[in-house]
């Protein structure tokens, strides 16, 4: 048996062990295929991870593709299996970028796969894009996006490309071979796609993430709303009730579960932390719930156990009765998070 149709196998039964928890979370009725690269399986396979789970017939479908994967009959295969949304990482419609990515396709290769996945009858497509890169200038990302939104996809994703630890970037960035783009330009870039996607009619509803009306991505508020979720495969991870979490193990060959048990301080912080991250924000009577913490790491006098200033940053919400963070905020949302949670309080620390 090949290797990934072993791995395929194994995601099935998982699935088919756990049919209850799958059940109990139907109420959210979405599937998401990501976390790597699904557009390589073969359709069929698709279908029978789709079918282990209980269904073909979600509100919300989506799988993950690279452009290069994407061929007008692989996009009408995919919608004959059912799948109703595709989340696309095109990066960059620079094909120098592309390369200094290690992307596999092209600029052209992703204009293609998005035409193609139109011709199948998408109408729901997101596209993935990166900004922050040393090396793209303002210039190159204007027209990576301003070509974009000439597509009228659906929905748009930009991540600000981050050196973690363990990559390629990292061992760079250790030489001196790369360096992260300045922070002000990172910014400049950052507010560029704000005001761009805005003037197109994309509502701004997570740091990261814009919509067209109607089109925000169902499943992300599964994590941000912290409903029931069930994760497969290895590495998954799944939040069974408000204060449990599950994960499995990275081990190919047997992706052991772990698991935690939250307590009442965590839950609140995770509650804050995800919710300001939208623009639908956090109920403004949370944060007079605020718990006992778990631990006092505070050394007295180091640190100043007062979130006011952080939390006098937050703006009313369009939903009745929450405080968000201004969207001119949102580029350093998480120090403004760190400091109503507690874990920058130190003097200096947020401008």
């Amino acid at each position: 048996m090949a290797p990934t149709e072993d791995y395929v196998d194994g995601v099935c039964r998982e699935a088919t062990r756990r049919r209850a928890e799958i059940a109990a979370s139907a109420a959210i009725d979405t599937l998401y295929f990501g976390g790597g690269t699904p557009s390589l399986l073969p359709l069929p396979w698709i279908g029978r991870i789709a079918d282990a789970c209980g269904s073909r017939r979600y509100k919300e479908w989506t799988v993950e593709v690279n452009p290069d994967d994407v061929t007008p009959e692989y996009a009408a295969g995919l919608r004959g299996l059912g799948v109703n949304r595709v989340s696309m990482g095109v990066q960059s419609l620079s094909d120098d970028m592309l390369r200094w990515m290690r992307r596999r396709h092209s600029a052209d290769g992703a204009r293609q796969a998005f035409r193609a996945l139109r011709g199948a009858g998408f109408d729901n497509v997101s596209v993935d894009i990166i900004f922050g890169i040393n090396g793209m200038s303002l210039a190159l990302l204007q027209d990576t996006v301003r070509e974009i939104l000439e597509w009228r996809p659906e929905h748009i994703s930009a991540y600000q490309l981050s050196i973690d630890d363990g990559s390629a970037l990292r061992e760079l960035n250790k030489v001196g071979e790369y360096l992260p783009l300045e922070d002000d330009d990172c910014l400049e870039q950052y507010q560029f796609i704000c005001s761009a996607l805005a003037a197109a009619g994309y509502e701004h509803y997570e740091i990261s993430n814009w919509a067209l009306p109607g089109k925000r991505a169902l499943h992300n508020f599964t994590y941000w709303d912290r409903f029931p979720y069930v994760g497969l495969g290895p590495g998954a991870h799944s939040m069974v009730s408000e204060s449990e979490r599950t994960w499995n193990s990275k081990d190919l060959k047997d992706w052991k579960t772990g698991g935690e048990v939250l307590t009442e301080w965590e839950i609140w912080e995770e509650k804050v932390m995800l919710g300001l991250r939208t623009s639908d924000g956090i109920p403004e009577k949370l944060l007079s719930e605020r718990p006992p913490e778990d631990e006092d790491d505070y050394t007295p006098g180091e640190y100043i156990p007062d979130p006011s200033k952080y939390i006098s940053r937050l703006v009313p919400a369009d939903k009745p009765g929450h405080l968000r963070i201004p969207e001119s905020d949102w580029f350093v949302a998480d120090d403004i998070i760190s400091g109503i949670v507690g874990d920058n309080w130190i003097y200096g620390t947020l401008d």
